[in-house]
């Protein structure tokens, strides 16, 4: 489904991702794993079209995504979530979902104003749609609730229902777990092995190494911008390369 080919990007003559392969299959959980400063984000920008890369190319699908910006990329089934919570506070949990849903819904502002008989339905279609990925979810008791007034770990969650909502195919999640309590993060990784069930891939940067080795297929590592190991969360927990990036020693 996704295929990253020698992805290299410079800041400032500075090589953050370097020489970067992988590819991850349809309903697959991939990682990727590694040290603060490691490319990680950095690596998932050039992917999503926030950051241009200098070098290879990515492809979705077998479209290329090089070069896109990242609503372009939204559009072909390509959502993500940030480090820092992207959600709209002062909305209700509904409402953010509603978010999510705006490059699908074929109504305009001033058809939903005049009351346009397509523009309602699509409203009431998009909003039926949202409440029902709440109801996946398992949260949709959060509905009505202010967002802002949620636990992060709730927030989290409402997060990923908005990319849900939208159609992805792919979502990718820049450290979903950061900041969850132990009950928080059960519940996230129940919820991604149920969206791998459905055939939806799930690209993930994690530092929780619980979460990763307990949901992921395959877990790549970085380290100083290259990939030194990529296996099954198994094989990797073993790989000298990794103990000695992040512990010091093998």
């Amino acid at each position: 489904m996704l295929d990253v080919r020698n992805l290299t990007v410079q800041f400032a003559g500075l090589t953050a991702v370097n020489d970067l392969s992988f590819s991850v299959r349809r309903g697959e959980i991939f990682t990727i794993m590694g040290p603060n400063g490691a490319g990680k984000t950095t690596a998932f920008n050039a992917i999503g079209g926030f950051t241009r890369p200098r070098t290879g190319t990515v492809t979705f699908n077998g479209q290329t995504l090089t070069g896109l910006p990242p609503d372009k990329i939204a559009g072909l089934g390509v959502r993500r979530t940030f480090q820092t919570n992207g959600i709209l506070r002062e909305m209700t949990v509904l409402e953010n979902v509603l978010t999510g849903l705006e490059l699908n819904t074929p109504s305009t502002l001033l058809g939903v104003i005049t009351g346009m008989p397509a523009s309602a339905r699509a409203e009431r279609e998009a909003t039926a749609r949202a409440r029902e990925t709440l109801r996946e979810m398992d949260i949709s008791d959060l509905a009505d609730r202010m967002a802002g007034d949620l636990s992060f770990g709730q927030q989290r969650m409402v997060e990923i229902a908005r990319a849900i909502a939208a159609g992805a195919s792919l979502i990718m999640l820049d450290e979903p777990a950061v900041g969850l309590s132990p009950s928080e993060r059960g519940h996230l990784g129940d919820e991604l092995r149920k969206l791998a069930a459905q055939g939806i891939t799930v690209l993930m940067v994690e530092h929780v190494q619980d979460l990763v080795m307990a949901v992921s297929d395959q877990v790549l590592v970085m380290n100083y911008g290259k990939k030194i190991a990529q296996s099954t969360p198994q094989e990797v927990r073993q790989n000298k390369e990794v103990l000695e990036a992040y512990l010091g020693y093998a």
